[in-house]
């Protein structure tokens, strides 16, 4: 396993960005053991939660072992607290770094495969919306979407007053984020916006796996995502259990949804 920070010029965000990499390379063959899968490797982009960064996943979750186990490699950037979204006024797009950029960088650096059934994004909280909204307005790039205790503010947030706040911010850093809050709904922040339009296209949509716990304080905003989804018919899968926002859940949940994304039957 090779545990790499890259740190690169990115042009999307104007400046040197830093993630950090998981890169099952090195593995050796064990007798009794199915033989190391040689050729392209899939490829999970994992986004970091709300005042986290991209030592998050590493420091604090099963992810190395989970990509040595599934020879996955896994990059991790970092979030800075802008839900992954394009600040274009500051002239950083966040969305346009985490959806294109990086994946196009990333497979000109490692042995990765190009093609977007091997090619996955996940998250959580913050991670989780940009998981969803990124995975949907880049779909061309990712066939799979993780999200986990996911932030979907816009159902919050939209047409919120000037004096708004919430557990998480206040009124003037929504609208610095998420722009015009009366504007939301309908835009490509608003992840139901974005299924339509892939519908209307006819475009491939992602599938989803989801996961909240019932003590979570972003509960309803997941199952409300999660009824939207069955309405349209879209393939995902919901899970909730006993759990709040907290690595105890993340980790239970990251196990299983890559367990549902590399196709094991034993997933519940």
């Amino acid at each position: 396993m090779a545990t790499l920070q890259v740190n690169f010029f990115s042009k999307s965000m104007r400046r040197e960005v830093a993630f950090n990499a998981l890169i099952p390379a090195d593995r050796p063959e064990i007798p009794g053991l199915p033989p190391v899968e040689a050729g392209p490797k899939k490829a999970l982009y994992l986004l970091n939660g709300y005042s986290g960064s991209y030592t998050d996943w590493i420091t604090f979750s099963r992810i190395r072992e989970l990509s040595d186990k599934y020879n996955i490699a896994v990059f991790m950037p970092s979030g800075e607290n802008h839900f992954y979204l394009d600040d274009e006024d500051k002239g950083a797009l966040y969305g346009e770094y985490i959806g294109n950029e990086l994946v196009e960088f990333t497979r000109e650096l490692f042995p990765l495969s190009s093609d977007r059934e091997n090619t996955w994004i996940g998250g959580l909280s913050m991670g989780g919306y940009g998981a969803i909204r990124n995975g949907l307005k880049y779909s061309h790039h990712f066939s799979r979407i993780i999200a986990l205790s996911s932030a979907l503010l816009p159902y919050k947030i939209a047409n919120a007053a000037p004096d708004y706040h919430d557990v998480v911010a206040d009124y003037k850093y929504f609208k610095r984020v998420f722009g015009d809050l009366d504007c939301l709904l309908g835009s490509d922040k608003d992840p139901e916006a974005l299924i339509k339009r892939l519908k209307v296209m006819n475009a491939a949509i992602p599938q989803i796996y989801m996961a909240c716990g019932t003590e979570d304080f972003l509960l309803e905003l997941n199952r409300r995502f999660s009824d939207f989804l069955s309405r349209e018919r879209i393939d995902h899968i919901y899970r909730e259990s006993a759990g709040s926002h907290n690595w105890d859940f993340w980790n239970e949940y990251i196990v299983q949804a890559l367990e549902w994304a590399v196709g094991d039957a034993n997933v519940i």
